[in-house]
């Protein structure tokens, strides 16, 4: 791996303006793995004038879908050829484990780039129609111009495809600033894909996000920024963006419930419940952070996660059979050690968990934690923890269930299990989140749309939704009166002199 990196700037790979770098560590070593160029206010600027310039001259915007399309497809074919070294890369970069960025993350990543090929060629508008009775109207949709992306540590290159890919294929440029905590892989990325897109068309600029991100934010030169990140950043880039009245796409955070009927299988929720709770560690917006179980079948539901929890592997996230690998930060792995202390002091039962794992001499790790005997209105049933701490709720009524679930700021995603159809998609259509899975959670594909409702923010990822974030509509008009008419007040509401 090599040790120095620079930034992906107007197509060349360049020094930060003051020659700075900072050092990237593994979670699970605390070594420090790689050194990334130090970016500034400066840096940013001139990424964001060279995608500026790039969209300005049209070399990318004026290729036809067609042309735009047989790109991405180039790029999904590179990130194909070298999954081994991206799924590492990410693996050392980010903490997660081998089997799953190898298994999902970058399948997902080349599926993404290939629907978003596809959808290339499929943008569209009304159809052409007459609607004032005298001219016809067309619906253009156009990019929009120079995106701005500011993307997370918990799925470095994953997420920033969300970006990447739809709007490419809708013929903007970009200006994405990767995690300081994980560059590794959208810069690699950006290394492998530079002789696919002319110049300054994709850039990726590394460094603070007070520093990148507000500059990527507040800049006149960016149309639109789109940020996946925590509600309080989320606030700063709609705060900056207002100087230019620029677009905002907010991807936030999520509290996600998990609602279990008295008619569900135990088995399959309690299996649905550790993947979905634990998977990356639990630093997932999506993940299960609260699970409302019905009193009858409590005390059964919450023994058998208690031993499921118990058979999950953590440790080194190379190893192919390891579960959960670390937090991404000491700053994390702090955060979530408070929130355990707080549930201790509501008085909920630490049932399991709540250390860090027996022999782990270096590394962010945190055991599986599971608390009974929650309240929903106990801090770690409401605030977003971005670590392995699942508190379950019993409940009496699905009306109860629901109104606890609800009961939080943000609306993600959401998940219910059971047995009765009518009663689950009852359920499903009064739960406040953006996605609502039954009897799954977590299941994402390229098809369906991303996107949270409250603080979870607004507009879609994934899907043909998400061109519409990507594109602007105008309407064209065209008059069929004839040349020689006198102006359209006359000829539809006569000539009163």
């Amino acid at each position: 791996m090599q040790m120095r990196w620079k930034m992906f700037v107007d197509g060349e790979h360049i020094e930060a303006s003051g020659g700075g770098y900072f050092d990237v560590i593994n979670p699970a070593t605390e070594t420090k793995i790689a050194q990334v160029a130090l970016g500034s206010k400066k840096d940013a600027k001139s990424a964001i004038s060279a995608a500026r310039k790039a969209f300005d001259l049209g070399e990318w915007t004026s290729k036809t879908p067609m042309e735009r399309s047989v790109t991405l497809w180039k790029m999904a074919d590179i990130v194909e050829a070298h999954i081994k070294e991206l799924a590492e890369l990410e693996s050392k970069n980010s903490g997660k484990t081998i089997k799953y960025s190898t298994n999902s993350d970058m399948p997902f990543i080349i599926d993404n780039l290939r629907f978003f090929s596809g959808a290339a060629r499929n943008l569209e508008g009304k159809s052409s129609a007459n609607y004032s009775g005298i001219g016809t109207s067309i619906i253009s949709r156009e990019p929009i111009g120079v995106i701005g992306a500011i993307v997370p540590w918990n799925y470095p290159l994953y997420i920033a495809m969300w970006k990447i890919a739809p709007a490419l294929a809708a013929g903007n440029t970009l200006v994405i600033k990767p995690s300081s905590y994980t560059p590794l892989t959208l810069l690699r990325f950006a290394e492998l894909t530079k002789k696919l897109l002319p110049k300054g068309v994709l850039n990726v600029v590394t460094g603070p996000g007070d520093v990148i991100g507000s500059e990527i934010a507040f800049n006149k030169d960016v149309d639109m920024v789109a940020l996946t990140g925590d509600v309080s950043t989320g606030k700063e880039v709609m705060r900056a963006a207002s100087n230019t009245i620029k677009r905002v796409h907010l991807e936030l955070g999520g509290k996600a419930p998990f609602i279990v009927l008295p008619d569900a299988s135990i088995n399959a929720a309690t299996e649905g419940a550790i993947v979905s709770a634990f998977w990356n560690s639990a630093q997932d917006c999506t993940a299960t952070t609260r699970v409302f179980v019905h009193e009858s079948m409590y005390d059964n539901f919450t023994s058998m996660l208690i031993k499921k929890a118990k058979k999950m592997k953590i440790g080194n996230p190379m190893d192919p059979h390891t579960d959960m690998g670390p937090l991404i930060s000491k700053a994390q792995l702090k955060k979530t050690m408070d929130y355990v202390k707080i549930g201790i002091e509501e008085g909920a039962k630490l049932e399991i968990g709540g250390r860090v794992p027996k022999g782990i001499k270096k590394g962010y790790f945190y055991e599986p934690t599971i608390f009974s005997n929650a309240s929903s209105e106990m801090r770690i049933c409401k605030e977003e923890i971005f670590g392995p701490v699942l508190p379950i709720i019993p409940y009496n009524s699905l009306d109860d269930a629901i109104s606890m679930a609800n009961n939080v700021k943000y609306g993600l995603a959401a998940s219910v299990w059971g047995s009765n159809i009518t009663k689950l998609m009852d359920a499903a259509s009064r739960l406040d989140f953006g996605t609502v899975w039954i009897n799954e959670h977590g299941m994402l594909v390229s098809e369906m749309p991303h996107g949270g409702f409250k603080q979870s923010g607004f507009g879609k990822d994934l899907s043909m939704y998400s061109l519409e974030e990507y594109t602007r509509v105008k309407h064209i008009y065209i008059d069929r009166s004839g040349l020689d008419r006198k102006p359209w007040y006359y000829v539809v509401y006569g000539d009163k002199k």
